[in-house]
This record gives structure tokens, C-alpha cells and sequence, in this order.
């Protein structure tokens, strides 16, 4: 594995995809522990607003908040994070792990950046580990708009349409994909209970806020106040 040149696509394309990262028998530990968590009928934690206008259905945990930092085997990963620091050449700290569940029949996630594109500087860095294979009978594929990190805001549009020259995935159990936080993504429907985590992470000095304000093709959302703060038509 070339670090150097995972860093040189990643800065090229907004995005890296590493399969068989991590072993089978690790993932299927997280899983079941993850499984667990969220029981067989989790509650959702968004607003109805925000579920029907942005079409997604995620239901987030957040369990190092909890002091429960189960998944130190991927956290602390010598690879893991050594290229983090291929990534993030100035220095980077953990913004946070987050446990990420969608019901069979779920809508997904419709295309968003993770935080405002307008100051190229601020930005976070998706760490997306999938502890289960995402197949045809599972749906839930990923969807990337390569070099999109590059491109500035998001254009508007409707929240689940195509986009030309998309790409899309199915990740793997062990599968590790890092992603820029202004590139372009989505998740495609759900037909199956789907898991996915994201070791966020952040370049050094970035607000620990960074996410609070997401953009979508027909609006910014602000999760920490639970409201829309701009409409974008």
C-alpha cells in the first residue's frame, strides 16, 4: 500500500475506497456490538421536518460520547491512521465516532456536504468503516460525485436525483472509504437494516462545530438548533 499515492488520489478525486482493510472477525464483532445497541425497533432522532425535507433516515450514536470506546481496534489502527496523517499533512485530532443506522425501507441519505464549502480550509474527513457487506438485497450503496470537493456549493435540485458522472459503491465488510466532507455524496434506499461508522476526523485548529451545518440541494440545516436556516430553490 503506497500512502503517498492514497494521498495524491484522495486530494485528486475527494475520496479513497480501501477494501479488505479491516479482518472479518473484527467487523463482526463491531456489528454484532453495534446491533445490539440499537436494538430491533431504534427510535428515530431527527425532526419530522428534517426526515421529509431532507430524505434522509439515519438514526446516529455516538458511543465514545458515552464512554463506551468499543471500537478502540479501529480507532487506534496503526494504518488507519497513518493515513489520516498522509491525508491530513498538518496535523489532525478525532472529531468524533459515529454509529450510523437505517431501517429496512428507509429513504437513505440524499446528496449533502457535510459542512458549508465556502472557506476551502474548513472541512471535515469521513472515515467510513462498513462492518457488513452492502449488497443489491441490502441497499444503502454509496454514492460519490468524484473531484466534487473542488467543485463549491452543491448545486440545488431535487434531494435524490442523479447526478451526472456519479459513482456509485457497495462496500464490503472491512471496506474503508475516506471521504472528503465537501464532496458531493449520498446513500441510496434501504431494504435492508443497514450499518454503517464514521470516524470523523478534522484537520487541526477546524471549529468542532464543523458539521453542525449541512448542506442539501433544497436547504442548509443547522442540528445543533434543529432547524432549516436557509431555503434553497
Amino acid at each position: 500500500m503506497d500512502i503517498q499515492q492514497l494521498a495524491q488520489q484522495f486530494w485528486q478525486e475527494g475520496y479513497i475506497v480501501l477494501e479488505n482493510f479491516f479482518d472479518d472477525q473484527l467487523m463482526d464483532e463491531y456489528n454484532q456490538l453495534i446491533l445490539e445497541h440499537y436494538g430491533v425497533n431504534p427510535d428515530w432522532e431527527h425532526t419530522d421536518e428534517f426526515i421529509s425535507k431532507s430524505a434522509v433516515e439515519v438514526i446516529p450514536w455516538f458511543p465514545y460520547r458515552e464512554d463506551k470506546p468499543y471500537f478502540d481496534g479501529i480507532d487506534k489502527d496503526k494504518r488507519f491512521n497513518e493515513i489520516t496523517d498522509a491525508l491530513l499533512t498538518d496535523g489532525w485530532q478525532n472529531l468524533y465516532c459515529m454509529m450510523m443506522f437505517s431501517k429496512a425501507g428507509s429513504k437513505g441519505q440524499a446528496w449533502h456536504q457535510d459542512c458549508p464549502p465556502e472557506d476551502q480550509k474548513k472541512f471535515n474527513l469521513n472515515r467510513l468503516v462498513y462492518t457488513h457487506d452492502i449488497t443489491d438485497e441490502t441497499g444503502g450503496e454509496i454514492v460519490v460525485m468524484p473531484q466534487a470537493h473542488k467543485a463549491g456549493v452543491l448545486p440545488v435540485g431535487k434531494p435524490h436525483d442523479d447526478l451526472e458522472g456519479q459513482l456509485v459503491f457497495q462496500p464490503k465488510k472491512g471496506t474503508v472509504i475516506f471521504l472528503h466532507g465537501h464532496c458531493f455524496h449520498r446513500v441510496m434506499p434501504v431494504k435492508r437494516d443497514r450499518i454503517s461508522s464514521n470516524f470523523r476526523a478534522v484537520p487541526m485548529g477546524t471549529p468542532e462545530d464543523i458539521t453542525d451545518v449541512c448542506v442539501y440541494r433544497n436547504m442548509r440545516y443547522r442540528f445543533s438548533t434543529s432547524e432549516v436556516i436557509e431555503e434553497r430553490n
